[in-house]
């Protein structure tokens, strides 16, 4: 979606003019081309993205039926003044065709059961009085009341899930109610992780002098699925140019994007971008104006897509969920790939970037009314344990005045990505 006050154009002295969210996001999906399409079951269906208009062949619900447990009833038989009595003749319940109902007769009736022919309206039992063979009635029904008529969610050939719509069990449960086995949907992106840097080493690989455990690949792979990807990671490269440029040639093939994480800046042993370059990926921007996640690099190889990421755990995050889980959603053809943004206010004053926006993990919660974004302390881009406590990420504007407490900001969750 476009927030036009994320729009900033900020000059950077080691390059070219940073993009501002807005702009780099929009060039991101602008090349971002539907995959193809397969059949799935049903009930398999679920975080799929629909590829085709799902149709109602036939009307839902396809008769009228009852929508209480009661007596169904013809409306005009109820003459002069009440209460009425009216003699019972048995019905059917659920599933079964209850014979034509005589006049100024009733009918028992179940949740569900087809309405009788002859009458048209269903007197709920707490509202009547059984007599023996008779009930008593005190009420006059409405014409309809307690029906649920046929067709009057869907008539037959009425949309009723659009392509692009993402499968969630609302939408697992209309298709199934109109009888779809199987439906289409985009297949999944396939997502290939590559992490660089000498001083990684893989959770339970033994203990080296000034070595930390890798742990970007593990959380970006959540998120990818999250977004609907398959995903497989490749083995972390060293800082190496040569290592490097035959890695990214591995990890580009059989993938629809690329994810590569550290060595996308300008230090000595960030060989990762021109690894890229020599592994035939056009650079289509580098450098993003917000904090954290600036050193992004974007571009493509063929259809393969590149995202170069920042190896600091909260750059790679905040930058995938920017930038990342828009591209697989847009892959998949989904109507809405970014995450829409959540109103809520800041609890305490917030200062600012002068230009950038900023990404702030913080936590959210409901308070009279509004909910309350409260940013975490720990803001570093290596911090692990601000990830872990945040709801999500605060956008705050750049601006050269410090936000009040109370201050309107957008909020992304990440369970939204």
């Amino acid at each position: 979606m476009p927030w036009p006050w994320l729009v900033v154009k900020s000059t950077d002295t080691e390059s070219a003019p940073m993009l501002s969210l807005d702009d780099a996001r929009a060039r991101l999906l602008a090349r971002a081309t539907r995959l193809s399409v397969e059949r799935v079951g049903v009930a398999q269906s679920s975080g799929r993205v629909l590829a085709a208009d799902l149709r109602a062949s036939e009307a839902l619900p396809p008769f009228d039926h009852s929508a209480m447990d009661g007596y169904a009833v013809a409306s005009l038989d109820f003459h002069g003044a009440g209460p009425w009595t009216f003699p019972v003749s048995a019905g059917g319940g659920a599933g079964t065709t209850a014979p034509e109902m005589r006049p100024r007769t009733a009918q028992r009736i179940f949740t569900g059961a087809p309405l009788p022919a002859g009458a048209d309206s269903v007197v709920k039992q707490e509202d009547a009085q059984r007599q023996g063979e008779d009930v008593l009635l005190a009420t006059r029904p409405r014409l309809g009341q307690h029906v649920r008529h046929a067709g009057e969610d869907l008539p037959v050939g009425a949309l009723a899930l659009s392509a692009g719509t993402r499968m969630h069990a609302g939408a697992i449960a209309l298709a199934a109610m109109l009888g779809r086995a199987e439906v289409i949907v985009t297949r999944q992106p396939r997502v290939t992780i590559l992490c660089s840097g000498d001083e990684l080493r893989i959770p339970g690989e033994v203990a080296r002098p000034a070595s930390i455990f890798e742990s970007n690949s593990a959380a970006l792979g959540a998120l990818a699925r999250q977004a609907g990807a398959s995903v497989r990671v490749a083995p972390i490269v060293r800082d190496d140019r040569l290592a490097t440029e035959q890695a990214v040639r591995e990890a580009l093939e059989g993938t629809d994007v690329l994810l590569t994480v550290g060595g996308v800046s300008v230090g000595d042993h960030d060989v990762m971008r021109p690894a890229l370059e020599s592994a035939g990926v056009t650079l289509d921007f580098w450098k993003v104006a917000v904090k954290p996640g600036k050193p992004l690099a974007v571009g493509h190889r063929d259809a393969v897509h590149v995202l170069g990421l920042p190896g600091n755990p909260a750059s790679a995050l905040v930058a995938f969920a920017f930038f990342g889980a828009p591209l697989l959603r847009a892959l998949q053809g989904d109507a809405n790939p970014a995450a829409r943004p959540i109103a809520a206010r800041l609890l305490d004053e917030r200062k600012r970037l002068s230009d950038r926006v900023e990404l702030v993990r913080a936590t959210l919660r409901s308070e009279a009314g509004s909910m309350i974004a409260e940013p975490l302390e720990n803001q570093s881009s290596a911090a692990a344990t601000s990830l872990a406590a945040s709801d999500g990420l605060a956008v705050i504007p750049p601006g050269s005045a410090p936000l009040q407490p109370g201050t309107g900001v957008a909020f992304v969750r990440w369970v939204d990505l």
